[in-house]
């Protein structure tokens, strides 16, 4: 007995990908890697608001889930990129703000703003269980805005640290990072 099924190759059952497709698919087995990979290493501590420095106004996404992928792929293949204060490019190093302005840039043609403060700003507030590949995550403290990355899905986030660092992917569990004041916003 033959058994086919729409989107499968007759011959040998393995499904027909588009490149969208396949990029989507590439993302959720990272991401799912990923969480598999480096679960032990966050507690299980939540992420907090601060009481300023997030709203939950309505959002507008100006981005298509396909560019908020774009932007988490490209995002993840600069992990191991070092740190530089004001640096905006792969070759110089980044600085927090400098990588994101670089992947939104070169990933899906929009500038954004290129300070952390400015950043806050940008886009609409996003709340924690509406988070997408693409988002940004905003640290502050005492509500004003001291660090940036870009969520790229499963409770993580890649983003360039400090001096002597580099652009690593780090989750939003982990210890330091739960006892900052935490706000999401979709560009």
């Amino acid at each position: 007995m033959s058994l086919t099924m729409p989107g499968l190759d007759s011959t040998h059952g393995a499904p027909r990908l588009g490149h969208t497709q396949c990029m989507r698919l590439a993302l959720v087995l990272v991401t799912s890697a990923l969480s598999l990979g480096l679960a032990g290493c966050g507690t299980g501590a939540g992420v907090r608001h601060g009481a300023n420095f997030t709203d939950n106004a309505a959002m507008t996404p100006r981005l298509t889930q396909e560019q908020a992928d774009d932007i988490s792929i490209y995002a993840l293949g600069l992990v191991g990129t070092p740190y530089r204060y004001g640096g905006n490019t792969p070759d110089s190093g980044f600085d927090c703000s400098g990588l994101i302005a670089h992947v939104f840039k070169t990933s899906v043609g929009v500038v954004p703003p290129r300070t952390v403060t400015k950043l806050s700003d940008w886009g609409n507030p996003v709340p924690k269980d509406n988070l997408r590949s693409g988002d940004l995550v905003l640290f502050a403290q005492n509500d004003v805005p001291t660090h940036a990355g870009i969520y790229v899905g499963a409770g993580r986030f890649v983003h360039s640290p400090s001096t002597g660092g580099e652009v690593r992917l780090d989750h939003l569990t982990s210890k330091y990072w739960a006892s900052q004041q935490v706000a999401f916003r979709r560009p």
